[in-house]
């Protein structure tokens, strides 16, 4: 048999059996690519397009809130989905928008499966006319997603921080994408008028001293994206160079985290952030603040982010391009 087709076929019978989140079948079913093409695809709010939405990194809470969004926002999600090497083969997550009470069985293929990732993804291009990806994996996969994107023709939303960032903007120089440290769109108006003030008036706090602290759960890996964006622009205001990422204050402790005033019932999902500066003889403070318990803001910002990119890729006209969240906001595509 071919290795695609049996990889379509295998993904068919899964998606035709109903099961609890997490739960993966494996079969040797014959099902027919139609067949396949008939259940991957479906018309949204795109017109007659068909577009799917690959959004990788589930079962991770923060892939799953952006997956639930796309659903509560019209968008139909691809009926597989990268995951990370640690997640059991043959797995599936059953998604489940709360608000519309939309649903999709997505079944959970591992990054190091290249083979039958690659196959799947075969089967989607032929059954769509448009595969858009979503990514909110791990850190460490950044650079590596990044390029496997690129490889397949695959226009992505990446929301995932860290890797090495400037090696990511060098693989996607000519790539039709969305990257962007924080996906919520009030933060990032805050930081577009921070990167404004900084233009206008450098060196405005010359001789205060710069603290950031940030608080994220746990399993947040990484130093805030959001924080160090801020950061470049108040370095700017305070002309402090020597300041660097490695002074940011990270907090992923739970005490430590309810001492900086997070909700208890926020501590699986939140980022709290503070900056200060204070002048040289402590007489004078700024302080700027921005706390988020839950992660519905940016996963309803990346949505938007989805449907932002799939509009450009639509117009046909749009050449590649690496777009920020700041050309979501000025387009008006954040609802």
């Amino acid at each position: 048999m071919n290795h695609t087709f049996a990889i379509r076929t295998w993904l068919l019978a899964c998606l035709a059996i109903p099961g609890l989140a997490f739960v993966g079948v494996r079969t040797t079913q014959h099902r027919n690519s139609a067949a396949f093409r008939s259940m991957a695809s479906g018309s949204d709010d795109s017109g007659d397009k068909k577009v799917l939405v690959m959004v990788n990194g589930m079962p991770g809470p923060m892939a799953t809130a952006a997956a639930e969004a796309c659903l509560r926002k019209g968008l139909k999600l691809s009926p597989i989905a990268m995951t990370g090497p640690d997640i059991e083969p043959g797995a599936s997550i059953h998604v489940l928008d709360m608000v519309t009470e939309k649903s999709s069985k997505v079944n959970l293929i591992r990054s190091d499966e290249i083979e039958e990732l690659e196959a799947g993804i075969a089967g989607l291009k032929e059954a769509c006319d448009l595969l858009v990806a979503i990514d909110y994996t791990h850190p460490s996969a950044v650079n590596g997603n990044a390029k496997f994107y690129v490889k397949h023709g695959i226009p992505f939303v990446m929301g995932t921080t860290g890797g090495d960032r400037e090696a990511l903007m060098e693989t996607v120089a000519s790539h039709n994408c969305v990257i962007a440290p924080n996906m919520g769109k009030q933060i990032v108006a805050m930081q577009a008028a921070l990167e404004y003030l900084a233009k206008e008036y450098p060196a405005a706090f010359t001789g205060y001293k710069l603290q950031v602290t940030e608080s994220h759960q746990i399993t947040k890996a990484d130093t805030s994206g959001t924080a160090k964006a801020v950061v470049d622009s108040l370095k700017e205001l305070n002309a402090e160079k020597d300041y660097s990422y490695d002074d940011i204050k990270m907090i992923r402790d739970e005490k430590a985290a309810l001492d900086f005033r997070v909700p208890k019932d926020a501590l699986n999902g939140h980022a709290f952030h503070r900056y200060t500066l204070t002048s040289a003889d402590g007489s004078v403070e700024f302080a700027l603040e921005h706390n988020v318990a839950g992660r519905t803001i940016y996963a309803e910002g990346t949505a938007d982010a989805c449907q932002f990119l799939i509009g450009k890729l639509l117009e046909n006209d749009s050449p590649p391009k690496v777009y920020s969240m700041v050309d979501v906001l000025e387009a008006g595509a954040l609802e």
